[in-house]
């Protein structure tokens, strides 16, 4: 049934699997070694190289040491380094010793008409390295999982679809006896006119779509899809972990090595505690200016964010009577003002503008991030790598979602009621909600940025790259092959860098955060993402196999500290989505009703949009607040809010409904959160993060591989003694033994 999904077992497990030690020359005999040329994967011997060519000394310079290719590429001594891929991506290499994986990963792998295949991770990792092997494999394994998120929305959005001509509100808005008689106060000052609800039918019908029970179903799945997700993901991993010989990786091997920039800058020395040399280190002062500088320069981007938005959220406020104005008064509009409210109009601008703003801030800061973090002169590439991850992160967070946190969570909530409305600056007044609520706005902004940096990202991972390759291979289309060399063709192609990585998990992870902190308000989030990452894998893989230079291979055990911020926003999406459903939604207050203010037994929602209409008598109005044409048939308007009406004589304050709303969607808050947490750490507690055949496999291969070490120690000790070595005594035979089973009881 899987068989068209398979790839050729040779393609899918290039090499046998053996059980591993870490490499020693003394013990060379121990290994199994047909050919010393081709006993280290060509990705280890990439890193070897590597290691020795940024740490091999050149020169001195006013008595300091010199070192290191990066030092001789800035200074322009060499213009790049780099391993060569081992032939052309669209034909085998002439030479018959050659293994063609950058063509068998062409053909098998970085082809769009392959994406139904499974990928060849095992050849990834041989030709690439493990850290570009995980990445590969964590993608691959989100997309996969996916796929069940996508079917659940796109059942939920069905659900919308099919019962929308059942929905109530949607029904009493467009009845022309109903909604066609409720006359809704002014949209803003003096500009605005008054206006009948029923011109707001189609917008209404349409938030059905997202706006149903549904809606509650899916916001408490998503919250346990995460969980298994991030749950089943570290089974994954450590399946990887086990299978990539990564058990016993130690970060310091690659990731806690000093950086040479680091070597470099600090003059410094002082003892090593541990290891008792001597050792470069930065003094406290000279980190905490650093800090400092970093830390201000940071605070003043997100600021720079946050008043970015609050210039949107004035352009809303700015425009909206301008598109009020306009539907009104401009006859070719006539026709579909009932779809093109003045509210939607203004979302969908709104939204478009802040995408543009959104990638302006994200090119200007990404150069920032890498220069503050350079001038911290972290110690390791771990550390390194962490602070620009947390720098960007938090930016690219608040650039993100701070527009999809002001609709789902601010507008519309502190707008006060006719005659007493609130401004800000003093000057705009605050826009308020569709009459059928807030949840389609934060729809249409969702949609806008999710799918717009989607589209875009796939542009500049693509498109960009083969322009600037076919610009930079003008001057070979002249040149026979045979006086165009491979270095030559490898130069010619785009740097993948050393942040390569970083900026696929940048992308993916911001994705995941639209697709889990917002999905209440579009269920069809994961399927839009499920169709980016299936195209999003044989880009990256295309890109990475014909416009890249080969990149330096790294070793990595998991996805880093990424997986950490996966765990935080997936926390962090319940309480968002929790609060989607009760504030943004109408969910909560049509239950209420239905519950507790229905007085129509056989139709309990019918009512519900004349009881979620206060009254405001138009003789009340302020002259700031009275439009310019007075009518002369009605006395009073409707607006949405639970306040008494003007007879009363608690004029305009809130009534008991309201607060028994309020009240609702507090305890819907609490309930959600507890139930959706309990659910969630009990799955976690429930799944181990190491499969039960992985842990007897590698406990295993440890005793294995302990117990021929140990034999083969005891073998040579023997050899020794039995050749008369003076200096092996039988006292020296005894203690080395006892070491031995010492190391292996341990």
């Amino acid at each position: 049934m899987l068989a068209p999904l398979r790839l050729p077992e040779k393609v899918m497990h290039p090499e046998p699997d053996y059980f591993t030690a870490p490499f020693s020359k003394d013990k060379q005999e121990l290994y199994l070694i047909n050919d010393e040329s081709t006993f280290f994967s060509p990705s280890m011997r990439n890193r070897i190289v590597n290691y020795i060519l940024t740490r091999c000394p050149y020169g001195t310079e006013e008595g300091k040491k010199k070192f290191g290719i990066k030092r001789l590429l800035n200074n322009g001594t060499y213009s790049a380094a780099y391993p060569l891929h081992d032939c052309q991506y669209w034909k085998k290499a002439n030479d018959p010793n050659c293994d063609n994986e950058r063509y068998t990963l062409y053909m098998e792998w970085a082809r769009f008409l392959r994406f139904y295949k499974e990928q060849p991770l095992d050849l990834i990792r041989k030709y690439y390295g493990e850290k570009i092997g995980i990445y590969f494999a964590w993608l691959g394994f989100y997309t996969e999982m996916l796929f069940l998120a996508a079917v659940v929305g796109l059942i939920c959005f069905l659900y919308g679809l099919f019962t929308m001509d059942e929905n109530m509100s949607s029904k009493e808005i467009c009845d022309p006896a109903i909604g066609g008689e409720i006359i809704m106060c002014p949209l803003c000052d003096r500009e605005c006119e008054y206006w009948r609800l029923n011109t707001t039918c189609q917008s209404s019908e349409y938030s059905h779509l997202f706006d149903n029970v549904a809606t509650l179903f899916f916001a408490i799945f998503m919250g346990i899809w995460v969980t298994l997700f991030l749950e089943f993901w570290k089974r994954r991993q450590a399946r990887l972990k086990y299978e990539w010989d990564l058990v016993d990786f130690e970060e310091e091997q690659q990731q806690l090595q000093l950086r040479p920039e680091y070597e470099a800058k600090c003059t410094q020395k002082k003892k090593n505690p541990v290891t008792q040399e001597m050792e470069p280190y930065l003094p406290v002062t000279s980190q905490a200016v650093r800090f400092c500088i970093s830390g201000t320069t940071v605070l003043f981007w997100v600021s720079l964010i946050i008043a970015s938005m609050i210039a949107v959220i004035v352009y809303r406020l700015a425009v909206y009577a301008a598109f009020a104005s306009l539907m009104e008064n401009t006859q070719t509009l006539q026709p579909i003002s009932g779809l093109l409210t003045p509210q939607l109009a203004t979302s969908v601008t709104a939204s478009c503008l802040n995408f543009v703003i959104i990638m302006i801030l994200n090119f200007l800061y990404e150069k920032i991030a890498i220069w503050i973090t350079d001038m911290e002169i972290p110690r390791t590439h771990m550390e390194y790598e962490n602070r620009l991850t947390m720098k960007m992160f938090l930016f690219q967070f608040v650039n993100y979602y701070s527009s999809c946190f002001y609709v789902a969570f601010f507008k519309g909530k502190f707008v006060g009621y006719p005659g007493a409305y609130t401004y800000m600056f003093n000057r705009w007044r605050n826009e308020e909600c569709d009459p059928a609520g807030c949840l389609i706005e934060l729809t249409t902004q969702l949609t806008i940025v999710m799918a717009g940096k989607q589209i875009w990202g796939n542009i500049q991972e693509a498109i960009v790259p083969w322009i600037c390759n076919w610009w930079g291979r003008r001057k070979a289309r002249n040149n026979p092959e045979n006086l165009y060399s491979r270095w030559e063709q490898d130069h010619d192609l785009q740097i993948f860098g050393a942040l390569g990585l970083f900026y696929e998990y940048l992308e993916m992870v911001i994705q995941f955060g639209f697709i889990t902190l917002f999905v209440a308000s579009f269920p069809l989030a994961p399927l839009l993402a499920l169709m980016n990452n299936i195209l999003e894998i044989r880009v990256d893989s295309w890109k990475l196999t014909t416009q890249y230079r080969r990149p330096v291979a790294a070793k990595a055990h998991s996805i880093g500290v990424w997986q950490e911020i996966l765990n935080g926003m997936a926390i962090l999406s319940v309480v968002t989505n929790a609060f989607i459903v009760a504030f943004t939604s109408d969910m909560i207050p049509r239950l209420v009703y239905y519950y507790a203010y229905s007085e129509n037994e056989d139709s309990p929602m019918s009512g519900y949009i004349n009881n979620s209409l206060s009254v405001f008598q138009i003789s009340d109005f302020p002259d700031r607040n009275k439009p310019k044409l007075n009518p002369e048939n009605f006395v009073i308007c409707r607006y949405r809010d639970y306040r008494y009406p003007p007879d009363h004589e608690r004029k305009y304050l809130h009534t008991m409904q309201f607060w028994h709303i309020l009240a609702a969607k507090l305890a819907f808050i609490i309930i959600m959160e507890h139930v959706v947490f309990i659910v969630k750490f009990f799955v976690a507690w429930m799944i181990p993060d190491v499969p039960a055949d992985v842990k007897a496999k590698i406990k295993r291969e440890k005793y294995l591989t302990q117990k021929i070490l140990h034999e083969y120690e005891l073998e040579k000790l023997k050899e020794r003694l039995c050749q008369g070595d003076k200096r092996a005594t039988e006292k020296e035979f005894i203690a080395t033994e006892g070491r031995m089973e010492l190391s292996r009881a341990m």
